[in-house]
């Protein structure tokens, strides 16, 4: 059952595939009881926006969910998919954009068509899932450097770069704008600086950056000032734009070579129109709001300053994801999560061994535009009696098994 799936007798319905009810809010019900939900990526407070519940249903009462029907290549393209692209690309800086119809899957496709065996992959050590399994159809070598550690990746780029002396091939760089566990920034500009010595293309996957970070919304790159040292940049709809699918956008040449190369698009029903006239929607307010930017950092600067000065750790975070790292082992943090939930109606979502170190628990908060200082105070008050209860041993009894 793998590290996770063991646990999956006493842990499915309450710490795994959870059912949150309600409308998309920062207050939704869990079993039957109202919580403070700091666990969606609904970072801008679109999903419930009154603008976009009407495209969203405008779009679905013009076109019907099946609309258009088959590939993009084939039969499923239509004019409101390439103004998205267009618009898209405009926003982030970039010649061109190719709609994806789901963003993990694009990744995948994306990797797998910009690589071949004669290349080499140089990735950041904490990249994302869908990075780790584009890379693992990859036929060719692949080096992998420690997280955000540029002396490193320098000397992951000098192996890369003699072996493809010998193949002929090219060296791909792999990084995230904003990595969604740590809530770090990618060394975007220090990763670029390195063309000076070295022969790369760079891909940053922004799911986390892209409406978040930089001045007007459009990404990480904008936020470190380096639009156009990125040669492919990723963003998702899944978070800011609180929607489904993804993009591409490159030069108007690479672009092109997307959409005729990508497996998962090209052997793929497109993104339905109600999603499409639900996007354009959706980018037009993450454009011209900025005011739904500001209340989001509001949020997340206010709960992240009163937790570290609570005495929290909150790791190198520098963007709205906001993770608590705590000392405890699983039942531990499964006590935690349920004191939480139980005592306080506060749900948030709990990360443990695999994805980080054992004997670490990392409570991980998802700030949004929608929820208030009020959310904020209430969660620090349940954090710290919540800490105090960990320091004192009360968790280490605990009994694990929800029914």
């Amino acid at each position: 059952m793998g590290p996770l799936g063991e646990h999956y007798k006493w842990s499915h319905g309450y710490f795994s595939f959870p059912r949150l009810e309600g409308e998309i809010a920062p207050h939704m019900n869990f079993r039957g009881k109202e919580h403070l939900v700091w666990s969606l990526n609904n970072y801008l407070g679109l999903a419930n926006h009154p603008e976009v519940r009407k495209a969203d249903e405008q779009g679905a009462a013009d076109f019907g969910m099946a609309y258009p029907m088959g590939a993009r290549m084939m039969s499923g393209n239509s004019k409101y998919h390439e103004q998205l692209e267009q618009e898209l690309a405009a926003f982030v800086g970039k010649e061109d954009a190719f709609v994806l119809n789901y963003g993990y899957q694009g990744m995948v496709s994306i990797i797998d068509a910009l690589v071949d065996r004669n290349d080499v992959v140089v990735y950041d050590g904490e990249s994302h899932a869908c990075i780790v399994d584009g890379l693992r159809l990859h036929m060719g070598k692949r080096f992998v450097y420690k997280h955000n550690n540029i002396e490193d990746c320098k000397k992951q780029l000098e192996r890369a770069t003699k072996l493809v002396a010998q193949t002929g091939g090219g060296i791909l760089v792999i990084t995230e704008g904003v990595f969604g566990m740590s809530g770090a920034q990618g060394k975007l500009k220090e990763i670029i600086d390195l063309k000076k010595e070295f022969n790369f293309r760079i891909l940053i996957d922004d799911a986390h950056g892209f409406g978040t970070m930089g001045p007007t919304g459009a990404g990480t790159h904008e936020a470190q000032n380096c639009i156009e040292g990125i040669d492919v940049y990723f963003g998702t709809f899944a978070k800011s734009m609180a929607g489904i699918g993804g993009f591409v956008a490159s030069t108007e040449q690479l672009t092109n070579y997307f959409r005729y190369n990508l497996r998962s698009q090209t052997y793929a029903k497109a993104l339905p129109m109600p999603m499409v006239i639900g996007l354009l929607k959706r980018l037009e307010l993450l454009k011209n709001n900025p005011e739904l930017r500001e209340k989001l950092w509001l949020i997340a600067t206010t709960l992240q300053k009163g937790l570290r000065e609570r005495g929290f750790d909150l790791g190198i975070t520098d963007t709205v994801v906001t993770p608590v790292f705590l000392k405890g082992e699983l039942l531990e943090a499964t006590a935690i999560t349920m004191d939480l939930r139980e005592n306080y109606g506060i749900f948030c979502s709990i990360v443990v061994y695999p994805v980080i170190p054992k004997g670490m628990i990392e409570l991980r908060l998802i700030p949004t535009a929608a929820h208030s200082l009020e959310d904020v105070q209430r969660t620090l008050d349940a954090f710290s009696e919540v800490a105090e209860k960990l320091k004192n041993g009360n968790y280490k009894e605990a009994k694990v098994p929800v029914t």
